[in-house]
């Protein structure tokens, strides 16, 4: 597995990695303890370092799995956590978003139970979760750099989700130099990365990228087809049906990445859909959804098929910026944005708010 760095921060991640999102919690299928753990050892044994878990992801057991886990593995692993949400004093009620608290106390108190939870001493890379561009003032810039000053945090960065959009946070994270940005970003859902990586390009800046939902929701793995009934709990049903509908027929459009040109070998469309990514120097590392080993094998296994060739990525924008051919509403039209809308105005996309 190639390793790539985070900004300019010394830090190396696994072009994939693994989001830890899916242990020490239900929402991506029920697991226990011990097939989590399993789950973790299976990533390193394939050659993931990359570990992305936050506080807030089964309000502190799926870093407490990450630790027990990895901690075994310490100097040979890269892990980052999340901080932003206080479930401390509010319960989780389904899949709704909880309050945020992104000040520097907040920011210091939130990290040391992380540490704790973790049972490390440090961590690679702390990212704010989900926070609005007017909550990460100079107050919480200074706290940040102060983290990495002690030695409890070697990287920052912003994530934003799980809506899609945020594009007013991930251009201030990139022009007040943080060294990654997670956002949701895949060959169907273009538009927070395309206009990050441009923002990157135009300030000539070290920022990396680090995509999530690589496969859209089950579309780019086919792990959701016109068979698949989606349970209420299945945390893909927040899409609407057009969605999916419309991404079957986009899907075929992209066959021809299953064939590459000019080399021997094959690639299935789910590591098509990572080599895509990788495609762009900025990405450092991509974090899918591994629900089960299988998808571990698959998917870290996108870092040996033949990369995307320049044609090849060139076809992929042909198509993207005709809609895959597709002329129906896919009705996905809104982006989450926290400045009314402004930050929308060349997208084509409507707000949906904050």
């Amino acid at each position: 597995m190639n390793q790539r760095e985070l900004g300019d921060s010394g830090v190396e991640v696994s072009e994939v990695g693994f989001g830890a999102w899916v242990v020490g919690t239900d929402w991506w299928g029920d697991r226990t303890r011990e097939q989590a753990v399993d789950m973790l050892h299976h990533a390193v044994d394939r050659g993931i370092t990359y570990f992305d878990t936050g506080d807030v992801y089964g309000h502190g057991d799926s870093e407490e799995l990450v630790g027990e886990a990895l901690g075994e593995y310490r100097d040979e692993v890269t892990i980052s956590t999340k901080i932003g949400y206080d479930f401390y004093n509010n319960p989780q009620a389904g899949h709704g978003e909880l309050p945020k608290r992104v000040d520097p106390e907040w920011v210091e108190t939130a990290l040391d139970r992380s540490l704790d939870r973790l049972d490390m001493e440090y961590v690679d890379h702390l990212m704010l979760h989900n926070a609005n561009v007017d909550e990460v003032d100079e107050s919480v810039l200074e706290t940040l750099d102060a983290l990495e000053d002690s030695g409890r945090v070697d990287s920052v960065g912003w994530a934003l989700g799980p809506s899609i959009g945020w594009l007013a946070e991930a251009e201030k994270a990139v022009e007040e130099g943080f060294d990654a940005v997670q956002l949701v970003f895949n060959v169907f859902e273009q538009t927070p990365g395309r206009h990050t990586l441009e923002t990157i390009r135009e300030l000539d800046a070290e920022t990396s990228v680090i995509p999530r939902v690589p496969h859209s929701s089950g579309l780019l793995n086919e792990q959701v087809t016109p068979e698949t009934e989606l349970g209420e709990g299945d945390h893909r049903a927040h899409r609407p049906d057009e969605w999916y509908e419309t991404g079957w027929e986009k899907v075929e459009a992209l066959r021809f990445l299953e064939d590459p040109e000019g080399v021997e070998g094959t690639r299935t469309m789910a590591q098509a859909s990572i080599r895509w990514l990788l495609g762009h120097d900025e990405v450092a590392t991509v974090t899918p959804t591994f629900r089960t080993t299988d998808d571990i094998d698959e998917w870290a296994g996108a870092a040996d098929v033949p990369p995307l060739s320049e044609s090849e990525m060139d076809r992929v924008e042909e198509l993207y910026q005709d809609n895959f051919g597709v002329d129906r509403d896919d009705g996905m039209d809104a982006l989450r944005s926290s400045v009314g809308g402004a930050d929308l105005q060349d997208t084509g996309k409507k707000s949906a708010g904050d």
